[in-house]
Parts: C-alpha cells; sequence; structure tokens
C-alpha cells in the first residue's frame, strides 16, 4: 500500500482529521513522513490507528492503548481482564432485567408491587438486606424458563 494523506486516512477510518492529529499528540501514531507539510501515513500506521479506535470502542483509555502498542505484556493483559470482568457483569446486569421485564409482561397483577407473590418476595428480600443481584440470580436459578419476578441491578 503506498503512503496516503491525511484527509484520505481520516476518510478510510471514518474519523476527523483532528483526531489523527491528537492521536499523534499523544505518541500513538507518528506519520510515515510528511509531503509538503501535510501528513502521510502508512499501512503501519493506519492499522495502529485502526488499532486506537477499535480498542477505545471496547473501553479502553488511551494510555493503555498506548501501552498496547508500544509496550505489549502483562499490564496489557491485566487491562483486557479487567475489560472482560466488567462485560460479564454488564452481561448478567441484562440478563436480569431482561428476566424482570419478561416477567413484568407475563404478571396478571394489576398493581403488581402490591400483588405480584414474585414481586412482593423479592422486595422483602431486598428489605431484609439482599442485595438485588443475589435475589435476581436465585430466582433465575430457581425459574430459568419463567424468568420470574428477577429485579435489575
Amino acid at each position: 500500500m503506498e503512503l496516503v494523506p491525511i484527509g484520505e486516512a481520516a476518510r478510510m477510518l471514518n474519523v476527523n482529521a483532528s483526531a489523527l492529529r491528537y492521536h499523534e499528540e499523544r505518541g500513538l501514531v507518528t506519520p510515515a513522513c510528511r509531503v509538503g507539510g501535510r501528513r502521510m501515513y502508512g499501512r503501519a500506521e493506519l492499522r495502529r490507528l485502526a488499532f486506537v479506535q477499535m480498542a477505545q470502542r471496547m473501553g479502553f483509555s488511551l494510555d493503555v492503548i498506548g501501552e498496547a502498542l508500544d509496550q505489549p505484556g502483562e499490564r496489557w493483559r491485566e487491562a483486557i481482564r479487567g475489560r472482560l470482568a466488567d462485560l460479564d457483569e454488564l452481561i448478567a446486569r441484562a440478563r436480569r432485567t431482561q428476566a424482570f421485564l419478561s416477567h413484568a409482561l407475563e404478571c396478571q397483577a394489576e398493581n403488581p408491587v402490591q400483588e405480584c407473590p414474585t414481586l412482593t418476595d423479592v422486595l422483602d428480600r431486598q428489605l431484609a438486606g439482599e442485595s438485588l443481584a443475589e435475589i435476581a440470580d436465585d430466582h433465575l436459578r430457581s425459574e430459568p424458563s419463567r424468568h420470574a419476578g428477577t429485579p435489575a441491578s
């Protein structure tokens, strides 16, 4: 691949040229060269920029991304493990929310807060000090086919 100017690189990555200049300022990429004062990028630089964009969308900070690019190792793996743990919690919360909403649609009670046995049990357990996540996980385990009354946390 031949060199492309900053405007073309920005178009390829679907970002503003100012984002590429910012990434250069942060030390995440250095243009391959300048032609007539214009930044030019080759395949290696474009890959770095694509990685920056992808990693940002996955929730990594620019500092961690920079380390992954220039000093890969245990800190990067630690960041990945942390991000995976965050995603596991997000997925668990989404499942609990989905189960609660499914039950809410199926519940025949006119006033669920007072009349739905599943919801009143959840509320009573919460008042007794149990976390919503614990209660929801219990309900998901005990009634997986119905997903009854499990609140989101």
